[in-house]
C-alpha cells in the first residue's frame, strides 16, 4: 500500500461525522514530538484536566495510540468509534487510509468524552498529514520540535524542505511555537511559513540544567548501577526555567532520560507559558487553568514517562542459564535519534567509570530497522558505534541483527533483512561479536537470544525501530503476566 499524503479524503469523511471541537495542541517535528506530547499531557493531568492524547505509531496494540488521562482508551470506546467511522467510510466511499481512519477514530473518542484538552502528534510531515484537517477554531496552538532528515521520499531531501512541510500546520492568528533547532536554517524557513499564514511566531525559551539542590530536590539518589538484581537508575535531571508565566524561576526534576529531553522540555514550558499568557489560548482553557497548572507543573514534569524512549527495564532470559538483565529500550529510527542514543550510552559509561568496582561492561545491541528508502541502514546505525573510552574498565560490544513483527494494520511496513544490518555493522566497527537472524522465517524468540558472561555487568540495548520496541514490550508483558 502506497502512502498518499492528502487531506481530501479525511475532510470528506469528517464532513459526515459529528464535528470535532476540542481545544487542541498540534505538535509536528522529526524527533521529540512524542516526548513533548507526553510531557504536556502529564502536566495537564497533574493539573486536574481531562486530557486526550494521540500518538503514532502504536506500540503493542492500536489502542495504545489513543490515550485518555495517560491510559489507553478502552476497547469498548475504541470499537464503538471505529465502527462509526468505518460505517461512514463505506457509506460515502471515501476509502481513507489506515492512518486517516485512526486519526478520525481518535478525534471521535475525544469529542464523545468531551475532554478538556487534546494533545496531538503529527504522523508524518505536517501540511498534508491527516491530523492537519482539524478545524482552525479547535487549534489552540501549533508547535514544532527538532527538524532533521527523515522521510525524504515524501518531505524533501533537505532540512529546509522538510521544515517547510512541517511548518504547514501553522494556523491563521494562532501561536506557533518553534523548539530549539540543530540547524540554523530551520528557523528562517519556519518564520517565513508562519508569517505567510498570519500565525504568531514564538521561539522556545531554553530550560537550563542546574546543580542538584538538596533543599529543592531532596537527598541525592544512590549511585547509578546496571546490576539487574539491584538496579539503580540514573538520577533525574534538575532544571530551571524562567518566563513571564512564572513569578519566580521554575525549578523541577525531569525523569525522562537524555540531555535532549531538556530541549524538549524547553518547548513544553514555552507552550505552557503561551497557553497562560496568550489571550486566544487563555480564553479557551478551563476556568482556573493558569492557577492550577502553575501549582502542579513540577508534579507533571516529574511524572512524565514515555515507553520506548531511553527506558530501562528488567528482563529474565534463559540462555545459557536463567538470569535477569537490564535492558535499555529506545526507538532510535533515524540518524539523529541514533546519535542521541549513542551520546546517552556514552554518558552512562562515564557514570559507571566512577565506580571503583567496575571491571568489565558488555553492551549488547539488539537491532532491527524498517525498510524506508532513501534512508539506509548505514545512515541510521553508524552513529551507534562511535568509539568510547574508559579509564577504568573494558567494554565488550555485541550485536544481534533481527526482524520485527509486522505491526497491526500496517502490512506495508517491512523489516530490513538482518543480513543488511550485519553488513553495516561489519563496515562500521571491527571486533564486535555478531549474531544474525534469518532474513526469512520465524521471528518469535529472537529477542530472548542473549549470551551471558560471568563477572561482567551488562546492558542490553533494544533499538532501531519502534516496531522492534513493540516486540520487546510484548515479551515483557508475557513475563509479567500472572501464571
Amino acid at each position: 500500500m502506497a502512502i498518499n499524503l492528502s487531506l481530501e479524503r479525511i475532510r470528506l469523511l469528517s464532513s459526515h461525522l459529528p464535528p470535532y471541537s476540542r481545544p487542541t495542541i498540534h505538535v509536528a517535528g522529526t524527533n521529540g514530538k512524542g516526548s513533548v506530547t507526553c510531557m504536556l499531557s502529564s502536566i495537564f493531568v497533574a493539573s486536574g484536566l481531562t486530557v486526550g492524547r494521540f500518538n503514532s505509531p502504536h506500540l503493542v496494540s492500536v489502542q495504545d495510540s489513543i490515550l485518555i488521562n495517560e491510559q489507553s482508551v478502552s476497547l469498548e470506546e475504541y470499537s464503538l468509534s471505529r465502527a462509526a467511522v468505518e460505517s461512514a467510510d463505506q457509506d460515502y466511499g471515501t476509502e481513507v487510509s489506515s492512518f486517516e481512519m485512526l486519526t478520525l477514530v481518535a478525534l471521535q473518542v475525544f469529542e464523545k468524552l468531551r475532554v478538556d484538552v487534546v494533545v496531538i502528534e503529527v504522523g508524518m510531515g505536517g501540511r498534508l498529514d491527516a491530523t492537519n484537517y482539524i478545524p482552525d477554531e479547535s487549534i489552540l496552538l501549533s508547535a514544532l520540535t527538532t527538524v532533521d532528515l527523515d522521510h525524504q521520499l515524501f518531505l524533501g531531501n533537505t532540512v529546509e524542505l522538510i521544515a517547510k512541510e512541517k511548518a504547514g500546520i501553522a494556523r491563521k492568528n494562532k501561536p506557533f511555537v518553534l523548539g530549539i533547532q540543530k540547524y540554523a536554517a530551520v528557523e528562517n524557513v519556519v518564520r517565513s511559513v508562519v508569517e505567510q499564514t498570519s500565525a504568531h511566531f514564538i521561539a522556545a525559551h531554553s530550560a537550563q540544567r542546574r546543580a542538584w539542590d538538596d533543599t529543592i530536590d531532596g537527598p541525592l539518589p544512590p549511585t547509578f548501577s546496571l546490576d539487574a538484581e539491584s538496579f539503580r537508575p540514573p538520577p533525574a535531571q534538575p532544571i530551571t526555567f524562567t518566563s513571564s508565566a512564572f513569578p519566580d524561576s521554575l525549578s523541577a526534576l525531569l525523569y525522562l532520560n537524555g540531555s535532549h529531553q531538556v530541549e524538549n522540555l524547553s518547548l513544553v514550558l514555552t507552550i505552557i507559558t503561551t497557553l497562560v499568557t496568550h489571550p486566544l489560548c487563555a480564553s479557551r482553557m478551563p476556568s482556573g487553568f493558569s492557577e492550577r497548572v502553575l501549582e502542579n507543573i513540577k508534579t507533571g514534569i516529574r511524572n512524565a514517562t514515555w515507553r520506548g524512549r531511553l527506558s530501562f527495564h528488567r528482563l529474565t532470559v534463559s540462555s545459557p542459564s536463567p538470569r535477569a538483565i537490564t535492558v535499555l529500550v529506545d526507538g532510535a529510527h533515524n540518524r539523529a535519534s541514533s546519535e542521541t542514543l549513542a551520546s546517552y550510552v556514552s554518558n552512562l559509561v562515564t557514570m559507571l567509570d566512577g565506580n571503583p568496582q567496575m571491571r568489565r561492561l558488555r553492551l549488547t545491541y539488539i537491532l532491527a530497522l524498517s525498510h524506508s528508502p532513501p534512508k539506509t541502514p548505514k545512515d541510521t546505525l553508524s552513529p551507534l558505534f562511535a568509539s568510547r573510552s574508559s579509564t577504568q574498565f573494558s567494554i565488550q560490544t555485541k550485536v544481534a541483527a533481527v526482524r520485527f513483527t509486522s505491526p497491526e494494520g500496517m502490512p506495508w511496513v517491512n523489516s530490513v533483512p538482518p543480513s543488511e544490518i550485519a553488513a553495516t555493522v561489519r563496515e562500521s566497527v571491527s571486533g564486535v561479536g555478531l549474531w544474525v537472524a534469518s532474513d526469512e522465517g520465524e521471528i518469535q524468540g529472537q529477542l530472548e537470544r542473549t549470551e551471558g558472561e560471568d563477572g561482567a555487568q551488562e546492558l542490553v540495548i533494544v533499538a532501531g525501530s519502534l516496531y522492534l520496541v513493540a516486540d520487546f514490550y510484548r515479551l515483557l508483558a508475557r513475563q509479567e503476566a500472572p501464571c
